[in-house]
């Protein structure tokens, strides 16, 4: 089950007695959580029978009491636990009368009016403890994984699709080359572009570029494009740009991106179909970008992208202080890792 059904049947009010939301993907468990929290209760009906924790701040005993109370002039109460992975959840015990493990003991007998959340965030619930089971077997388990770099532009249109605007391809590619996979930084800046597009207007590359402090000609986006040309020229003015301003343009997000710009490059030339289609279906790229790929492909070969890939791994060692000699400034070894890449 995917967020959106999982979300469709709360709409419909089939609800379960426990969830347990987790994964390393925070975007969907704070999605499902939200809508619980705002949706399946009335104004009304809060007040007596919404229980909001917080996994630092709580234990289980008071949680599992509040699940066991009965709703007051409602059919449902909803227990949420937010930063459920700060819980102390202890050990699963060996001791088979369920006596001795209160949490497993309801989580096997959960009451059908209460609603209980657990919000497991940034990582995954260990699916061998008992705990994981009972809830797996009596309620509702939902993993959010992290979405791959390659599916981000295709989310992001359909994002922008949902709130009822358009975004032109090279836009999407742009935003997600920029912000990576972390679909709560980019669903946030989506909501605050959108504060500034009108509705039902497409979203532009200009209009990334002004709103979410991309430069217009100084970034990731173009930088692959000169390295891709060999433009020397245009490779060290983007360089010296990302030397000047640091903070915006730090030399682990530019490893990163050049690592996978690189391995794109290697797929290109390993790719048994040569169409555009088959192309896009093996760099996981649009049909847009092929062309993009062609023009490396010509300029680096197989040979030079290997190396091209170790410069890349030798210069991130350097960034954390290993095998680094001499100056490790991020502006010099910036400079230092382009000369390598293009001659």
């Amino acid at each position: 089950m995917n967020s959106a059904e999982l979300i469709k049947d709360l709409k419909n009010r089939k609800f379960k007695p426990v969830y347990l939301l987790h994964g390393e993907e925070s975007f969907y468990i704070d999605q499902i959580s939200d809508y619980i929290e705002e949706k399946v209760l009335s104004d009304a009906e809060k007040g007596f029978n919404q229980t909001i924790f917080y996994g630092k701040d709580s234990d289980l005993m008071s949680i599992l009491n509040a699940a066991k109370r009965y709703p007051m002039m409602s059919d449902y109460q909803v227990v949420l636990v937010k930063e459920a992975q700060d819980l102390k959840w202890g050990k699963d015990s060996d001791d088979d009368k369920k006596s001795a493990d209160p949490l497993l003991s309801y989580f096997e007998n959960p009451l059908p009016s209460t609603i209980l959340v657990f919000c497991y965030r940034n990582g995954k619930f260990d699916k061998r403890k008992k705990t994981y089971k009972a809830i797996e077997k009596k309620g509702l388990v939902f993993e959010s994984a992290s979405i791959h770099e390659n599916k981000v532009p295709g989310w992001i249109e359909g994002f922008v699709r949902d709130k009822g605007y358009s975004i032109q391809i090279q836009a999407s590619a742009l935003m997600a080359e920029y912000l990576g996979n972390d679909l709560s930084k980019v669903a946030n800046e989506l909501e605050k572009l959108m504060l500034n597009v009108k509705a039902g207007q497409e979203i532009n590359v200009n209009d990334i570029q002004n709103n979410i402090g991309i430069s217009k000609e100084y970034n990731v986006f173009e930088l692959q494009n000169a390295i891709a040309r060999k433009d020397a020229f245009k490779v060290n003015q983007i360089i010296n740009y990302f030397a000047d301003n640091p903070k915006n343009n730090p030399i682990q997000l530019l490893l990163g991106a050049l690592n996978s710009y690189f391995t794109k490059v290697l797929k290109y030339h390993y790719a048994g179909d040569k169409s555009p289609q088959g192309l896009a279906s093996a760099l996981g790229i649009a049909p847009f970008f092929v062309k993009e790929y062609e023009n490396a492909a010509r300029n680096y070969s197989k040979e030079k992208v290997f190396r091209v890939i170790s410069y890349l791994r030798e210069c991130d060692l350097k960034t954390k202080g290993v095998d680094a000699s001499g100056n490790t400034e991020q502006g010099d070894l910036m400079k230092e890792l382009m000369f390598k890449i293009i001659h």
